[in-house]
């Protein structure tokens, strides 16, 4: 069976777990079990700590993950990101007292708390900075206060943490994290039961940011129309009872979709209609 590493909790386990479900997996029913099998797809899911899953993956002991970016960095695990997936977006950041610091130059020589000492030391390494990276397993924030730092390094993503420890980020970020699925394998290089996963995320990908319009339109204003929807590939135009008008389907981004639907409105299309995707293949 293909082995796939979930986190086991966390707001990337959340993400990762509803991914997977709208994929058409089934997972486990209850946070305390470890492993879970999806017999029908032939695939057996593990629930680790988000911080080992690339270790695992780039042994070889399983076969894809779902970690964080940063995460995949900091391991130095033999693995590499096939796929972003879109959830758990964030920064890292130097960050410490509002107006400590101007530039991540005046680090030389401070001490600088993390839970991500080999990004740290990649960073600083790369700016000919040297200063001293004190380790620490995770709420870095409360380091400064104690005394124990002058500066932290940390995920940043809403900035409501660091900012009630009365502390801002500056510099530009170091890097930008999300949620990705890892392999040991280029992803060209993967079994094609893999690449079954790898397209099925992806179509979750597609779903989510798509929606089917369709609307009526007559034949004389059909180009102005399918202008504004060009689809994913082509839009479907199918003829009506009356010969003058016909029906217009399409893909088009969520997003843009009350625009799309005022412009369609404007060049004469009428019935409207907006609907969500379930499931797709692109």
């Amino acid at each position: 069976m293909l082995r796939i590493a979930v986190p086991n909790k966390g707001a990337l386990s959340e993400s990762a777990t509803t991914m997977l479900r709208e994929a058409g997996y089934s997972l486990r029913t209850s946070t305390k079990s470890l492993v879970s099998r999806d017999a029908d797809a032939g695939i057996e899911f593990f629930y680790l700590r988000p911080r080992d899953i690339a270790v695992y993956v780039g042994e070889g002991i399983l076969d894809l993950g779902i970690t964080g970016r940063d995460l995949l960095l900091e391991s130095e695990a033999e693995a590499g990101e096939i796929l972003p997936l879109g959830f758990g977006r964030s920064r890292f950041h130097y960050a410490a007292r509002a107006g400590a610091f101007a530039d991540i130059g005046e680090l030389a020589g401070r001490r600088i708390a993390t839970s991500y000492p080999v990004l740290v030391a990649q960073d600083l390494a790369a700016r000919g900075i040297e200063a001293r990276t004190v380790s620490l397993d995770g709420a870095v924030e409360v380091s400064i206060e104690l005394g124990v730092a002058d500066a932290i390094a940390d995920v940043v993503e809403t900035g409501t943490t660091l900012r009630q420890a009365g502390l801002e980020t500056f510099g530009e970020a170091v890097m930008h994290s999300e949620g990705v699925l890892i392999s040991r394998r280029e992803r060209a290089e993967l079994t094609e039961e893999a690449q079954v996963v790898v397209r099925r995320l992806e179509s979750v990908m597609v779903a989510r940011s798509y929606v089917l319009i369709d609307y009526d339109i007559p034949v004389e204003k059909l180009s102005a129309a399918v202008a504004v929807t060009p689809g994913f590939e082509s839009p479907t135009v199918s003829p009506m009872r009356d010969p003058e008008w016909v029906a217009v389907r399409s893909m088009v981004s969520v997003a843009q979709q009350h625009a799309v639907m005022d412009r369609l409105y404007e060049v004469g299309a009428r019935a409207i209609l907006v609907t969500s995707i379930a499931a797709c293949r692109v």
